[in-house]
């Protein structure tokens, strides 16, 4: 671990609890939310521990109150598991009047949130932690910052830590979890296909305590990775699904599976972008679907690195996964969101970083190549020109961002070419 950088998640949640009450990490399991809250706490209590997990159930039920003393900030783990502790939090942050006084982690959202008597407004702030961008693994150089582009402070020079397209397929493959990196090649990759057993065969199912048949979430994770990056609908899904599928399949058992994924945070779908235009085209605003890491779609395919460098077209997509996992993370340090742009003339984006103050980026995701890198320039440029500048600020930069390619560089046309290995937040 010699190149690793620590977690982008740690300041975050620093600035939070000076501000707030409570602070609530969500994201998938195994990504580094308690580890990330154990460093900002002062005394600890893990919900799930086995030896004391029925006992912590029972109090939560009898006098949740009493689970809450100790040192601030305090450290609930897998508060979701007694969905009590959510209101006896709030309660104590109006009484305490006084901000950082607790953290709270969770790996699956509760089955029925809108059962908690008070949603937490005022007291709790959310924070989502996602699995490792490549800068935080250090197999980004860093080189380029997010940041200074939005500011315009800086010059785009830098060069890509990870420019070998065969290092390019094995970092999508071993995906951003943290307990891979002091592993050896071979040994990390099969993490990705553990935590995808997990997901189909457990997970999926304890989430919500429904019964959920391992072969079907098997097919759904399989149309899904092959829908990366598209807008495909539930009812496409079913009938990819539905033709291996022997019992009657509808729309709302889909919708099932998916919100299923979605609250154990293995699915985040991308939201439509809606800027002022001058033309009158529609815009699509259907989400574009995403795994939170790649790592999980190329085992849901049954892939490996060797099989992505075989078939590119499945690897574009793979990749593009894996720049919009890093582009959701450096955002997060920004106070920032990821959208996608798409019209119905065929016009499409496929990442805009909108930021709280109204600046915003053009993104464009390609693996490699100038014609590739040329036709993404083409499409910023055209996107650019139909926004309404009377209405809108115009874009802070448009950019490629690429796998292949050793340096990044801004083009003639004022467009950056940077690779997903030169880039930080």
């Amino acid at each position: 671990m010699l190149n690793y950088r620590g977690r982008i998640t740690d300041e975050i949640l620093k600035r939070k609890l000076k501000g707030i009450g409570a602070v609530l990490i969500e994201g998938p399991k195994l990504c580094g939310k308690t580890t990330t809250a154990e460093q900002a706490a002062k005394s600890i209590l893990y919900m799930a521990d086995p030896d004391d997990r029925a006992q912590n159930l029972q109090m939560a039920q009898l006098k949740p109150s009493l689970l809450l003393e100790g040192q601030t900030p305090r450290l609930i783990d897998e508060w979701q598991i007694a969905p009590t502790i959510w209101d006896a939090v709030r309660f104590e942050v109006d009484h305490r009047n006084e901000n950082g006084q607790f953290i709270l982690t969770g790996s699956a959202v509760p089955a029925d949130r809108s059962k908690l008597f008070h949603s937490g407004t005022g007291r709790f702030a959310w924070v989502k932690m996602r699995t490792m961008s490549l800068y935080e693994s250090g197999d980004s150089s860093g080189d380029v910052s997010l940041k200074s582009l939005f500011e315009q402070k800086s010059d785009v020079v830098g060069i890509n830590s990870s420019d070998e397209i065969e290092k390019i397929a094995y970092l999508a493959c071993r995906g951003g979890w943290p307990t891979t990196l002091e592993l050896e090649e071979d040994i990390s990759l099969d993490r990705a296909y553990d935590y995808y057993d997990a997901i189909v065969n457990v997970d999926i199912s304890r989430v919500d305590e429904v019964k959920r048949n391992s072969e079907r979430a098997k097919r759904l994770m399989r149309a899904y990775a092959r829908s990366i990056g598209t807008q495909i609908s539930y009812a496409t899904l079913q009938n990819d699904i539905s033709a291996n599928d022997s019992d009657t399949l509808n729309v709302n058992t889909v919708m099932s599976y998916v919100h299923a994924l979605q609250k154990i945070f293995i699915i985040e779908d991308m939201p439509a972008w809606n800027p002022n235009i001058r033309s009158k085209t529609a815009i699509r605003t259907s989400d574009t679907r995403y795994f939170t890491d790649p790592s999980i779609a190329v085992a849901a395919l049954g892939l490996g690195p060797k099989d992505l460098i075989k078939d590119l077209k499945t690897f574009g997509f793979v990749f593009e996964n894996l720049c919009v996992r890093d582009l959701r993370v450096y955002a997060d340090a920004l106070g920032g969101q990821v959208y996608h742009y798409r019209d119905k003339s065929g016009l499409e984006c496929d990442a805009v970083i909108h930021l709280k103050d109204g600046k915003y980026a053009l993104i464009e995701i390609k693996l490699g190549g100038e014609e590739n890198i040329e036709y993404g320039a083409k499409t910023l440029i055209q996107l650019k020109n139909k926004i309404d500048y009377d209405k809108m600020p115009v874009p802070s930069f448009m950019m490629v961002l690429t796998g292949k390619g050793k340096y990044a560089y801004k083009r003639e046309d004022d467009v950056y070419v940077v690779p997903l290995g030169a880039l930080k937040n």
